[in-house]
């Protein structure tokens, strides 16, 4: 019996993720410029033909990765500017980005390790500038969000908010198994999810 449309699409997006998966995982370990197309389809099990159907190439492999960040960031922003207090839209970010890297502690790794790359490199340097530039727009609707919220000094306390993020993110993605994130997440949410008074 042949497959269904909906079952190839399902193979279709699984065999890309995996694709994704292997990529992320060879360009953290070994870098970007040190990884083959075969090292990908080697871990991502599939033929390097299989993987040239789904990408061009390596370029376009970290595109695809970066763009799949992009989405995952401004699905966690559109959905916490949705909400109807600025105190429950600074709780939806806190709350998606830290359970976030519970989920995927290594895919956080992989984007800072991404960041942290020489900016000489010409193919890296343009997706981590994709991926700073997106963030920058982002952390201007949060810091709108602090403005509404009625904070003194809303930006410098976005920046506080971000940065507080980012570190527990950095600790929890470096010791998974002993760092207590549920409590630090309840001190994040207990600082910063309130009226000003």
């Amino acid at each position: 019996m042949p497959r269904t449309p909906a079952e190839n699409e399902r193979i279709r997006q699984a065999t890309r993720e995996q694709i994704l998966k292997a990529a992320m995982e060879l360009f953290f370990t070994k870098g970007y410029h040190a990884t083959s197309i075969e090292d990908i389809a080697r871990l991502a099990e599939i033929s390097k033909g299989l993987l040239y159907h789904y990408f061009k190439g390596k370029e376009d492999v970290l595109a695809a990765l970066v763009d799949v960040r992009l989405n995952d960031l401004l699905v966690v922003m559109n959905a916490a500017a949705a909400k109807p207090t600025p105190v429950e839209q600074i709780r939806h970010i806190a709350e998606g980005a830290l359970d976030d890297v519970r989920r995927q502690p290594e895919v956080f790794r992989f984007y800072l390790n991404l960041f942290t790359q020489p900016r000489l490199d010409p193919i890296v340097a343009k997706y981590s500038q994709k991926l700073m530039d997106e963030q920058a727009k982002q952390f201007e609707i949060q810091t709108q969000m602090f403005t509404e919220l009625g904070v003194a000094n809303p930006r410098q306390r976005s920046l506080y908010f971000s940065s507080t993020l980012q570190g527990i993110m950095l600790m929890f993605s470096t010791y998974p198994n002993t760092y207590p994130l549920d409590t630090v997440k309840a001190q994040v949410i207990a600082e910063f999810c309130v009226e000003p008074c």
